[in-house]
């Protein structure tokens, strides 16, 4: 998906790639992202890694799972060419609560649910743009017996927030 850039904006070549595939909430994360910079959205087996060197900027993102994104994003991560000192931003929704999603702590949460992605990022030459996190709607384990976790996030906070982020990027150099 291209979707138009904002008017009169200018932003950088943009490849944002997503593993989405529970309720769809890191998809309208990035589907957010990607229409804030005009940018192509992919999943992670229609992203050719060799194509990577025709962005300026590329986005890396998945649901958190035990504390990591999801392995599809991990594992394009490992077949990656060098960056070069390209451009790449992070992005995740994760299930935690949404009374914890804010502040040192849940910074400190994106910080650690980001680590392996960053530091594989980092491993291949790319610098680090950004990093953006919001919780998403969770059903995963006894959750579901419940009606899950975080119905209906993201939300309209959520993805302006998304938008946000995506504006900042396209104004940061490296």
């Amino acid at each position: 998906m291209t979707g138009p850039a904002e008017p009169g904006a200018r932003f950088p070549k943009t490849l944002v790639v997503v593993h989405s595939w529970h309720h769809g909430n890191t998809r309208r994360v990035a589907e957010t992202i990607a229409r804030t910079l005009g940018a192509e959205v992919r999943t992670p087996d229609r992203a050719d890694p060799a194509s990577f060197g025709e962005y300026d900027l590329v986005g890396l993102g998945a649901g958190i799972d035990s504390g990591r994104h999801y392995r599809p994003i991990l594992d394009l991560a490992d077949r990656l060419p060098p960056g070069d000192g390209r451009r790449a931003f992070l992005f995740s929704t994760c299930g935690i609560p949404a009374a914890f999603a804010r502040g040192e702590e849940f910074e400190r949460q994106v910080d650690a649910n980001h680590a392996e992605l960053r530091a594989k990022l980092l491993d291949r030459g790319y610098a680090i743009a950004g990093e953006f996190s919001c919780v998403g709607f969770n059903t995963n384990s006894f959750l579901r017996y419940f009606g899950g976790l975080n119905r209906g996030r993201p939300d309209a906070g959520d993805l302006a927030r998304a938008a946000e982020f995506a504006r900042g990027l396209a104004g940061r150099e490296s």
